[in-house]
């Protein structure tokens, strides 16, 4: 193997996650031009005859890699014709996984540049793959997908590297040898960058994505992306009115808003929202549950067209007991101080009306809207005739017999143990499939379902509700702590301690600037269940450390979170059942 002079020098805009920062200047940017001479298959592992390498940055030459690879397999004479390298010049050479722990290590922290470059890199990573190397994801820029978006068919009749390197007058003329083609390609691509300015393309990011094919709208407002800040937080697109068009969140708003304008965004509605969009105004954050909870309330407050989700939350639905002598289920858009058995929040009717299907599938509960009276008798309906309702229209049933054997159930069920309509439900699964009446016991299960994804989700929103205040922290990703208070299942504040400074401090400055939350009436009396959701995701991850609680929080010992394991059980029956129907 025969290596030029090389020295490792310590390398700037290097982003600790990914690599090669996207936003590092062109001129700052470490490349390394690859080629490969194959034996003309595909890439399965082997195949590699020859690989050159070579490290630029700034236009100065860093370094050099090049070495014949022995194949390990006959190499086709007309590869020999076409790039000289015979069997007898591989023989003694060594083979790919002798060569890829250097190749790999000259490749570190650089963006890897080639001709083509899909077809190099999948031989490349075919290799690792095969001999069990990781492969480090460079950045890739392809020389040729960048000459078809700067040169015009007036200029070059292709995009060759020949024909390129011919056009920009490269002092090296590729060859189909490894080495003396990356060092063409170097010079095409030097070229290249030359180009670039004139399309405001100034960064390794910038000059990927203007290889990929980008519409001219995402090329046009690209400029929207300049000057937002690299750190968690909200991202407001908005018109030329003012008006927000389109809320997102992310770690890294600088870095995600870029991404809109690149060959990866393909949504319609997107193209259409940044054909409209004027500019991007961003919200900064202390960490990324205080990004999704301002999100969510910034999309419910102003409901921007191009958002899909979380935009109507008043439109949540329960299932409610009525309070009467006689009550009944009913869905209703709110719940009152004085509704003391509920079920929910559901995003949708069906669904609220499948639960209720559930406890009609389970308990006696009557199904007419009348509102009954002690005194006067109302016709009873087909569902009497059929044993499915006691006919307390008729008064066949007392208001204490009633509530015993149809109402009480659903209180225990939605507020401590579901036991007796899961049982009642399971019983009818079983006599159904026992008769062969499979379609009738699919839909009993969905109804189980979705009266167990509710009981389960409102009675862990309860919980967290029901705490008055609550205070946790976990770790930063670059030291110290994120913090996060929360009152009545709403988040009042949030802050991040410095590495190295005790978060107690920081804590109470958080608290003396919180929001005040007075309690409510329900599982969800302060924020929306989206929000409390993402709260509660944010508690129950491993690293999280509760601070402080004003109160206990905890669960009904029997209730309907013991019966999550029969709930992944009947949701992945659903599926797989859909998956199955489909054509």
């Amino acid at each position: 193997m025969a290596q030029a002079e090389y020295v490792q020098q310590a390398l700037a805009g290097l982003d600790p996650t990914t690599g090669v920062d996207p936003a590092l200047p062109l001129y700052a940017t470490t490349f390394v031009v690859v080629d490969l001479e194959t034996t003309g298959g595909s890439p399965d592992g082997g195949g590699i005859t020859e690989i050159g390498a070579v490290k630029v940055r700034g236009g100065e030459e860093l370094g050099v890699l090049g070495t014949l690879v022995n194949p390990g397999e006959p190499i086709p004479p007309f590869i020999t014709v076409l790039t000289g390298i015979t069997q007898a010049m591989v023989v003694p050479a060594p083979p790919i996984e002798q060569v890829l722990p250097s190749f790999l290590e000259f490749i570190a922290d650089a963006v890897l540049v080639a001709h083509n470059a899909p077809y190099d890199v999948g031989f490349l990573k075919a290799a690792c793959a095969r001999h069990g190397y990781r492969w480090p994801n460079p950045r890739v820029l392809d020389t040729a997908a960048l000459a078809r978006r700067v040169l015009t068919r007036d200029e070059v009749p292709n995009r060759k590297l020949g024909t390129l390197a011919a056009y920009f007058r490269a002092a090296t003329q590729p060859n189909h040898r490894a080495l003396d083609d990356a060092r063409a390609t170097v010079d095409v691509l030097h070229a290249l960058i030359g180009r670039l300015g004139g399309h405001r393309v100034e960064t390794v990011g910038d000059a990927i994505e203007f290889a990929k094919a980008v519409t001219p709208t995402q090329r046009r407002k690209r400029h929207l992306a300049e000057g937002l800040p690299k750190a968690p937080g909200v991202y407001i697109f908005r018109a030329a009115d003012d008006r927000p068009l389109y809320v997102g969140t992310s770690g890294d708003i600088a870095t995600r808003v870029r991404s809109y304008f690149t060959a990866a965004e393909k949504r319609a509605r997107i193209s259409e929202m940044l054909a409209a969009a004027e500019r991007v105004e961003a919200v900064e954050c202390a960490h990324s549950l205080e990004a999704e909870v301002r999100e969510l309330r910034l999309i419910a407050a102003h409901a921007p067209p191009y958002n899909r989700r979380s935009k109507y939350p008043e439109r949540m639905l329960w299932l409610k007991l009525t309070d009467e002598h006689y009550p009944r289920l009913s869905v209703v858009r709110e719940i009152s101080p004085t509704d003391q058995a509920y079920l929910g929040p559901f995003t949708s009717r069906r669904a609220a009306e499948l639960a209720a299907a559930g406890f009609y599938d389970a308990v006696p509960l009557r199904q007419c809207t009348h509102r009954l009276s002690l005194r006067t008798v109302t016709p009873a309906c087909a569902l009497a005739e059929l044993g499915r309702c006691p006919a307390p229209c008729e008064h066949r049933i007392s208001p204490e017999a009633y509530d015993e054997r149809a109402a009480a159930p659903f209180r225990a069920a939605t507020a401590d143990d579901p036991q007796v309509v899961v049982d009642a439900l399971l019983h009818r699964i079983e006599t159904l499939s026992a008769d062969q009446r499979y379609e009738e016991a699919a839909v009993v299960r969905s109804r189980l379902t979705a009266l167990l994804r509710a009981a389960v989700r409102m009675q862990r929103l309860a919980a967290l509700a029901g705490i008055a205040e609550l205070a946790a922290a976990r770790p930063a990703a670059r030291g110290g702590w994120e913090l996060a208070l929360v009152r009545h299942g709403r988040l009042a504040g949030a802050g991040v301690s410095p590495p190295g400074v005790h978060p107690r401090p920081t804590l109470a400055a958080i608290r003396a600037t919180a929001e005040t939350v007075a309690p409510g009436h329900g599982p969800v009396p302060r924020a929306t269940a989206e929000e409390s959701e993402r709260i509660l995701s944010w508690l129950e991850r491993p690293e999280t450390r509760l601070v402080e609680m004003s109160s206990g929080w905890s669960s009904p010992v029997r209730g309907a979170a013991r019966f999550r394991d029969l709930l992944v059980k009947a949701e992945a029956a659903a599926a797989h059942q859909l998956s199955t129907e489909r054509p």
